[in-house]
């Protein structure tokens, strides 16, 4: 794809996560407002019963009177904040882009101050709630809990990079938490569509079919963000590879087993588990194929660090699977979970694990080089020892 091409899907993406999230905004703001006040308009439920049905809401929201009761008011803050955040999102990503760097400071404060207060309602919900009384059971508590820390954790991590004067990494570790952020309008969006496409199932059953992707789609599009506003081919001080091809085949030789362990498991599932590997596999694979036509193409042109980046991540997501494998034998064995909600739990945190891993690779990838680059600096600056005079002329030498 040429020059061109490149900017206008850049441009295509950028316009439709600001609309994504700028209509999702006042959604995320209302939706508790009934359970507050009877009656109070909630625009949520009001699209997505006549996207499906009033009946398809109604019976799904039910069953969330009781759980929601039991913290009302952290979780209002969590989704008011949350709302918020949609917003600051975009005039983050905007004012970067612009190079606006005061708005895109000031902005960036009160966007991390956000994140932790919206981030510490959820706590508390999930602290109060049982992972048996969430949202589509124990899995699904599993993988907010997981989105939580990995939110709070990238969003540090990202205000360090800013600190120390990192730019590319504290845009890697800001683009991540933005990444996990999405994943709740993305959820809505799929509350709406997928029941066309798999008619039938309860709201609970639609949201058991995302949660298998969700979180290997939001850091897919992170990755991806991360390369275009990206365009250096190479990074100073940064050598050679920490992927050489004996890793990148050890880490599919790895990830293959448990990749076939996954579908065999949910292959004598039945068509429920026929579903929910349809929708793991499919993601997965698209990303495997974008990740590894990336660094073939990037070593091709020469594009050191480029092929690098692309290569730390290929093997995150190659590991990704024996992950899930352990996270679900772990959880069927010590988490009180049937092997099914298990498994659904290890696959659904998988992904999105290991890009966090991945990204924090990328980072130490970082840092080492531009220590190798100051060392490098400090040898050729340094003064060097002056000659031994010589010995005057006549005088005996020693």
């Amino acid at each position: 794809m040429n020059r061109t091409g490149r900017a206008t899907w850049r441009r295509a993406a950028t316009i439709t996560v600001v609309l994504v999230c700028v209509g999702y905004a006042p959604i995320a703001m209302t939706e508790l407002w009934p359970y507050a006040h009877r009656g109070a308009p909630a625009l949520g439920e009001w699209l997505l019963g006549r996207a499906v049905s009033p009946r398809y809401v109604a019976d799904a929201l039910a069953t969330r009177i009781g759980p929601y009761a039991r913290s009302l008011t952290p979780m209002i803050l969590h989704t008011v904040l949350g709302g918020l955040l949609m917003l600051l999102g975009p005039v983050q990503l905007l004012s970067a882009l612009r190079r606006r760097r005061r708005l895109h400071r000031a902005v960036g404060v009160v966007f991390a101050l956000t994140v932790y207060a919206s981030m510490a309602g959820a706590a508390v919900y999930l602290a109060r709630t049982a992972p048996a009384d969430a949202f589509s059971g124990p899995a699904f508590w599993i993988v907010l809990a997981t989105i939580l820390v990995g939110t709070v954790a990238s969003t540090t991590f990202g205000i360090l990079a800013a600190v120390t004067n990192y730019p590319e990494l504290h845009q890697r570790w800001l683009l991540l938490c933005y990444a996990y952020l999405m994943t709740a309008p993305l959820l809505r969006l799929e509350w709406s569509a997928l029941p066309a496409l798999l008619p039938g199932l309860s709201m609970a059953d639609i949201n058991r079919v995302a949660v298998m992707h969700l979180g290997s789609v939001v850091v897919f599009g992170a990755l991806l963000a991360s390369r275009a506003l990206d365009s250096r081919d190479r990074l100073p001080g940064v050598r050679g590879t920490w992927v050489p091809a004996p890793v990148l085949i050890a880490a599919h030789a790895a990830g293959a087993p448990a990749l076939a362990w996954i579908i065999a498991s949910y292959l004598g599932r039945g068509p429920t588990g026929h579903r929910l590997l349809a929708a793991y596999l499919l993601p997965f694979a698209a990303s495997y194929a974008v990740m590894f036509l990336g660094q073939r193409r990037a070593g091709r042109n020469g594009r050191s660090w480029a092929r690098e980046e692309w290569r730390l991540h290929l093997v995150g997501l190659c590991l990704a699977p024996v992950l899930s494998v352990g996270a679900g034998l772990l959880l069927e064995r010590y988490g009180g979970l049937d092997r099914g909600t298990a498994w659904d739990a290890g696959l659904a945190i998988g992904c999105g694990m290991l890009a966090f891993e991945a990204t924090t690779v990328v980072s130490l990838r970082v840092v080492r080089g531009r220590a190798a680059l100051k060392r490098e600096q400090r040898a050729t600056t340094a003064p060097r020892p002056a000659p031994d005079p010589a010995p005057a002329q006549g005088a005996p030498a020693r």
